[in-house]
């Protein structure tokens, strides 16, 4: 069964105006985030969704609040720990990182995550959702890795919306009893 998902970058942040590399720091968005967030009011009015999520980080859950309204955070999606790259430049970082991030898979964050483990609970997070449409305020780390599950790959900037049709397959029990 495949589950459409609607995906939004986040807002812009003083750290990605920047060029920061930001994770797990909880920085709100700026004004261009804000109005960016606005903008995108109009564009999902009057959507008929299962569900409206985002990650527990203050500029997701900030852009969401400013296009839809409430959202029901989760720490699962929340953007690759950078651990001790957090809040450096793309510049600041040494040629080999910048190398095995832009590659993306395989890629491992000097004391924070991997990009593997980054797969693993935004995947945990997009299985256990209900049937219907949903749309999911997040980082672009986590939107690159639910892109890539379709075969697309590509920079979302701060503020984008894109669609993603996600295959979910339910446990046979479960199918049975909604199908009962």
């Amino acid at each position: 069964m495949s589950v459409p998902l609607w995906l939004v970058r986040h807002g812009a942040t003083d750290w990605s105006d920047a060029g920061r590399l930001n994770g797990w720091t909880d920085v709100p968005l700026n004004e261009r985030g804000r109005l960016e967030a606005r903008s995108l009011a109009e564009r999902l009015a009057g959507r008929e969704l299962a569900g409206i999520w985002s990650s527990d980080l203050v500029r997701a859950r900030e852009t969401a609040r400013l296009a839809v309204g409430e959202p029901g955070p989760d720490r699962r999606l929340r953007e690759l720990d950078f651990g001790s790259l957090e809040g450096r430049r793309w510049e600041e970082c040494p040629a080999e990182v910048r190398d095995a991030l832009s590659a993306f898979d395989g890629f491992c964050a000097p004391g924070g995550e991997s990009v593997g483990e980054l797969r693993s609970r935004v995947c945990e997070f997009v299985g256990a959702l209900p049937d219907g449409e949903h749309l999911i305020f997040t980082h672009g780390g986590v939107i690159r890795v639910l892109l890539r599950e379709e075969g697309r790959d590509r920079q979302i900037l701060p503020g984008e919306l894109v669609q993603v049709l996600r295959e979910i397959r339910r446990p046979a029990s479960r199918v049975r009893e909604a199908g009962a």
